[in-house]
C-alpha cells in the first residue's frame, strides 16, 4: 500500500504541475484555447487541448471481463475478474506548429495533439492492480478562422485532421482505428459549442480488429460546454448517425466545481458504447468522482 499511496502522491503532484506551469495563463474561451486572436504565442508551445483529470474512483454498472470483436483474432477466451471500481486519468495538450499555412488572407494554423487517457485497477488487489487499458490519440489538425454569425453564437473555427487512435496492445487485445475529422466551433459568453463529423479510413478486413466501430463510437460528437462562476458543465455525445440495430452512441456529462486557482472537483456520468477502445462495443454506465484542472 505504500507503494500505492506513492504512485498516486506522484500522479496528483503532477497534474498539478501542468495545470500550473504548461497550460496556466491560456485563457478559457474557445478562441483563446486555439489562439484565433494571438499571433505572439510561439510555435511549439504546449498548451491546452482535451480535458486534464483524474478520478480517483470511476464506478461502472457492467465491466467488461471478456472484451469481444467481430474479428476472431480479437475476441478474449478466457476472462480476467476485473473490479466495477477504478482510477481513470486523462492527460492532452496541443502544440501549434505552423502559423499561416496558406498566407496572412487565408490563414490556417497546423496543429498537433496529443492525448493519453487510461483505467488503472488500482482496488484490485487480488490481480496486482494492472492497468487494464490505456488510449494513445495523435493528431494533426489544420484550423482555419472563420467568423460569423449564427443565432447569436460566434463562428470560431473549422477545420479539418487526420487522428490515430489505439491501445497499443497485442492480439487479442489490439484496437486501432484511423479517421478523417472534421470540426466546427461557435462561442458566446460563457458557452462553447463543437461539432465534429468523421470518416474512417477503410483498412485490411484482416487487420481490423474492431470492425463496425463506428456503429458503437459513433461518426459525429457535439461538445457543449457551459461555465459560469466557479461551475463548469460539459456535455459531450456521440451517434452512430444510424438508424435500426445500429443506432447506437454514448453521452458523457461532467460537473466541476473551482476549489482553487485551477484545481477543480470533477463529477463524471457515462451512459452508452465506447466509454474506451477495448469497450467500443460493450454499453455501461460509469460514475467518476476525482480533480480536474483542465476543461476544453
Amino acid at each position: 500500500m505504500r507503494i500505492v499511496s506513492f504512485l498516486l502522491l506522484c500522479c496528483i503532484t503532477s497534474f498539478s504541475s501542468i495545470g500550473q506551469s504548461l497550460f496556466q495563463n491560456n485563457g478559457g474561451t474557445l478562441s483563446e484555447r486555439w489562439l484565433i486572436h494571438n499571433d505572439s504565442t510561439k510555435l511549439f508551445k504546449i498548451i491546452p487541448y482535451k480535458p486534464v483529470y483524474i478520478l480517483f474512483a470511476n464506478y461502472t454498472t457492467a465491466i467488461n471481463n471478456l472484451p469481444v470483436s467481430d474479428n476472431p483474432l480479437n475476441s478474449v477466451t478466457t476472462a480476467t475478474k476485473f473490479s466495477n471500481t477504478e482510477l481513470k486519468f486523462q492527460l492532452s495538450f496541443k502544440s501549434r506548429a505552423v502559423k499561416n499555412l496558406f498566407g496572412d488572407k487565408i490563414g490556417g494554423d497546423l496543429w498537433i495533439g496529443y492525448t493519453q487517457s487510461s483505467r488503472w485497477q488500482l482496488y484490485s488487489a487480488n490481480i496486482s492492480r494492472p492497468f487494464r487499458e490505456t488510449n494513445y490519440e495523435p493528431e494533426l489538425m489544420l484550423i482555419f478562422h472563420t467568423p460569423y454569425k449564427l443565432f447569436g453564437f460566434e463562428g470560431v473555427l473549422s477545420g479539418i485532421g487526420i487522428n490515430h487512435e489505439s491501445n497499443g496492445r497485442s492480439n487479442p487485445f489490439s484496437r486501432s482505428w484511423n479517421r478523417v475529422i472534421l470540426q466546427f466551433g461557435w462561442e458566446r459568453p460563457s458557452w462553447s459549442i463543437i461539432v465534429r463529423p468523421w470518416w474512417r479510413l477503410p483498412e485490411d478486413p484482416i487487420e481490423d480488429n474492431n470492425p463496425g466501430i463506428e456503429d458503437y463510437v459513433g461518426r459525429a460528437e457535439l461538445l457543449s460546454m457551459f461555465s459560469k462562476g466557479r461551475h463548469t458543465m460539459r456535455l459531450l455525445a456521440k451517434h452512430s448517425l444510424r438508424t435500426g440495430n445500429r443506432n447506437r452512441g454514448s453521452v458523457r456529462l461532467d460537473y466541476a466545481f473551482q476549489l482553487l486557482d485551477n484545481l477543480q472537483l470533477q463529477a463524471q456520468v457515462f451512459h452508452g458504447y465506447g466509454e474506451n477502445l477495448i469497450d467500443f462495443n460493450h454499453k455501461q454506465t460509469t460514475f467518476g468522482l476525482g480533480i480536474s484542472l483542465l476543461h476544453w
